[in-house]
């Protein structure tokens, strides 16, 4: 999937949940942080929910899913202009911790969404497009002249947390 690149205004949010199903699942959001020569710098997940810098937190984990159609079951909140110099490109990905596959989540997304309009900038219905697979490198934010922007990524992967997916995120540095 690809939406090609759009400049990011300053605050956002990354945020995903999912429909009911018998069985708790368990789906994780998290944000990496990486410098100018692709060097993981910091990261922003369920066993660490603030960025050192302190522009980037995570709403904490809900280990069930569910709860109201449409509703976020965790929320990553971006702080753009507090994101230190050093840092070259913010990446979001998605995973099933507890292993299921996300086409068997019944109506599971993510999304980023600017906070100051609550328009939405990219949304990925994982149910649909995400098969069998355990893990999404959903977009990347990364600074250009001086701006943000937003390259959409939408690539499918294995791994029930972040540290399985940086083999696969590697060409997007």
């Amino acid at each position: 999937l690809g939406w090609g690149m759009k400049q990011v205004q300053s605050k956002g949010f990354l945020g995903f949940g999912g429909g009911t199903r018998q069985e708790s699942v368990d789906l994780d959001a998290s944000c990496l942080l990486f410098d100018t020569s692709g060097n993981l710098v910091d990261t922003v997940w369920f066993r660490q929910l603030e960025s050192r810098c302190g522009s980037i937190r995570h709403s904490g984990d809900d280990r069930s899913g569910g709860g109201e159609a449409g509703a976020d079951n965790e929320r990553i909140t971006i702080d753009l202009g507090r994101v230190p110099a050093s840092v070259q490109a913010l990446i979001f990905t998605v995973n099933s911790f507890s292993g299921e596959g996300f086409a068997g989540i019944p109506n599971a997304f993510c999304r980023l969404v600017d906070d100051a309009t609550s328009s939405g900038i990219a949304r990925f219905d994982l149910s649909l497009e995400g098969g069998h697979h355990t893990g999404l490198i959903m977009t990347k934010l990364y600074r250009h002249n001086n701006e943000w922007k937003m390259q959409a990524i939408g690539e499918q992967a294995e791994g029930r947390t972040f540290h399985d997916l940086l083999p696969a995120l590697q060409p997007y540095l």
